[in-house]
């Protein structure tokens, strides 16, 4: 999706929309602050975020960096994840209020996921209101190895 949209206008990207982020540009911003949020309760790590639905990056080139970065420790972190951690509990602050929340750690996980699956189908919306193919995002699609066998 994001070399879809590098061709498209900055003022395209940042069009409010009527997404609950409003724009593409926001929606992404907000992908890359919740990933992070989510990586650092899960690591332990500080993460210095910004208020919720802050725009963290203006510049389109530098979110693109960030979100590179990102999705590089994600990969690190997933791939380290143990059945002991996942049994495991986790506490945090919720961003939206202050207060102290514990869950299992499975369930985190799994929310990562799920959070950025569901404004992933919500910038795929918005990308087709705007006239830009977001490519294809059917994952059997996207990994090549669905064969057919009938």
């Amino acid at each position: 999706m994001v070399a879809a949209l590098g061709p498209v206008p900055d003022h395209e990207r940042k069009r409010d929309r009527g997404a609950f982020f409003g724009s593409i540009h926001r929606t992404l911003n907000h992908l890359v602050w919740a990933d992070a949020t989510w990586l650092a309760r899960f690591t332990g790590t500080r993460y210095d975020a910004k208020a919720y639905g802050t725009e963290l990056f203006e510049d389109f080139d530098e979110l693109v960096r960030e979100r590179e970065r990102l999705d590089a420790r994600l990969l690190d972190w997933a791939g380290s994840l143990s059945d002991d951690w996942l049994a495991s509990t986790i506490d945090y602050r919720a961003a939206s209020d202050g207060r102290l929340r514990r869950l299992p750690a499975w369930v985190g996980a799994v929310h990562l996921f799920q959070h950025a699956t569901h404004h992933r189908g919500q910038l795929t919306t918005l990308m087709r209101q705007a006239g830009i193919d977001p490519g294809v995002t059917d994952l059997p699609a996207m990994t090549g190895v669905t064969r057919v066998v009938d």
